[in-house]
């Protein structure tokens, strides 16, 4: 590298130069993007090296779980940046979703010392974590000599680090004091609308901009757009995926509650007051006049491949399902667009309940230190900032990535709407539910009775009073209310 091209990468580095003026400064040396992107990771390899002593592990090797997705591969794609800066070798397993669990929960219940660190969900950590399948890892991240003075722990979004640190008491606040740090955020979605704008034109309909209007607008998409498109897709099968994303986002925007914790800490049932069947009614009666006529079945697959198709005209969904329906091959690649929701017309802002890909230590590691090593440089602001420029890995949980101008001007470019939507919407994304050790079970028993009440088996009031005594029942047996 050059003299002139190596003191303009570390003045940017250094945060003398913005990133559009290194790329034009580059660009004016005469090098193509791909070389100047090249030099850039070089130089960033180079900085990191001189501030921490990366190479303190070196010729180990950790091996890792992986979920077959974007974050995965923007990681891979950057990994031979991480061998060099650590002489570490990594090695590693990528399973698809619909086993991925299995193969993580399999691992970890055998005491199985095989892999060092896994991606989970945050949720996932709520019984890793009290059954000590996991390590607490804020005495990596506290420890200055063995974290990289450059790693920015406070420059992760607020709402998404808080939402990976459990007390591990049933009803304890996510992120509190006492918290272990059981995960670190990796990526992360948060749910807001994304809509066909040709359809919406076709239909004369504008973005709601609460439930109501979103009730109404679905209703006129599915009558006026035609060709059997419907108008608003959301999740409807029997787990408790179809609780997290759409629904417990607008329904916490009413303030409303899965569950109550009483002073000393026993836990009830919070489903069933007015407000919370005031919401069911809306939200059951949305799905029936304008949702897929199977409903019940959809997961992420079925609610996103629809959007994709032109089979529907808008979701309530993750923001980063919609980002993905909007490019590749899919038939409305380039024709979807972004808004923030927010249900409540009173509320003050959109507060969307999350899910966060994470990555966690096994407690069965065979080397915690080295394995801390790669997880920080997987999670540090250098890899981020690559994975949002050069890969899919959206949305990244970094603030000072949402802050750089190419990123956002790439978003611009071609998903009109994102970085308002996230802007809007960041401040109050947080995970919504009270952690407690049976959350799996009673939000599925949720989606269940939600399905009998769009089903109209059940009435709404009535599901609603018998889905709180059965949860109450359960707390009570599990010692928890």
């Amino acid at each position: 590298m050059h003299e002139k091209e190596k003191d303009l990468i570390d003045a940017f580095l250094r945060g003398q130069v913005d990133r559009r003026g290194l790329i034009k400064g580059l660009g004016a040396m005469g090098l193509a993007a791909g070389t100047a992107g090249t030099l850039l990771n070089l130089g960033q390899t180079r900085a990191l090296a001189a501030d921490f002593d990366w190479q303190a592990h070196k010729g180990k090797t950790i091996k890792l779980l992986l979920n077959k997705h974007p974050y995965a591969d923007a990681m891979i794609a950057n990994l031979e940046n991480f061998k060099k800066l650590t002489g570490m070798e990594v090695v590693y397993d990528v399973f698809p979703e619909d086993v991925y669990f299995d193969k993580v929960t399999a691992a970890l219940s055998a005491s199985s010392p095989e892999y060092d660190a896994f991606m989970t969900g945050a949720y996932m950590t709520w019984t890793y974590g009290p059954a000590g399948w996991i390590t607490d890892l804020n005495e990596w991240i506290q420890d200055p000599a063995k974290t990289n003075p450059n790693y920015a722990w406070d420059d992760f979004l607020p709402g998404v680090r808080k939402s990976c640190a459990w007390n591990g008491q049933p009803g304890g606040v996510l992120g509190s004091d006492d918290a272990k740090q059981w995960c670190i955020p990796w990526g992360f979605e948060q749910n807001n609308i994304t809509y066909n704008k040709g359809m919406f034109d076709t239909a004369g309909v504008t973005v709601p901009g609460n439930m109501d209007e979103m009730v109404a607008a679905a209703a006129k998409l599915t009558k006026d757009v035609g060709g059997g498109v419907y108008g608003i897709g959301v999740r409807g099968s029997r787990s408790w995926a179809t609780i997290h994303p759409g629904f417990l986002s607008a329904y916490a925007n009413f303030d409303q509650k899965d569950l109550n914790v009483s002073a000393d800490g026993k836990l009830s049932a919070a489903m069933n007051t007015a407000e919370s069947k005031a919401f069911h009614k809306q939200w059951v009666q949305m799905i029936q006049e304008s949702g897929p006529k199977d409903w019940s079945t959809y997961t992420w697959y079925q609610v996103g491949t629809d959007l994709g198709a032109g089979a529907s005209a808008m979701i309530f969904d993750a923001d980063i399902l919609g980002y993905f329906m909007n490019g590749g091959d899919n038939k409305m690649a380039g024709k979807l667009a972004f808004s923030a929701f927010k249900a409540n017309p009173a509320a003050k802002a959109p507060t969307p309940n999350i899910w966060i890909w994470s990555l966690s230590m096994s407690n069965f590691s065979k080397d915690k230190d080295a394995t801390w090593y790669f997880m920080q440089w997987a999670s540090g602001p250098e890899h981020a900032l690559f994975g949002a420029t050069k890969m899919d890995f959206v949305n990244p949980v970094r603030q000072s990535v949402w802050k750089d101008e190419m990123f956002r001007e790439k978003l611009n470019k071609s998903y009109p709407g994102y970085v308002e939507m996230f802007d809007v919407s960041a401040p109050g994304a947080s995970i919504k539910f009270t952690p407690q050790p049976l959350f799996f079970d009673l939000t599925t028993e949720w989606a269940a009775t939600l399905q009998k009440m769009v089903a109209k088996e059940v009435p709404v009031d009535e599901g609603l009073d018998k889905l709180a005594a059965s949860i109450d029942g359960q707390l009570k047996e599990a010692g928890l209310g």
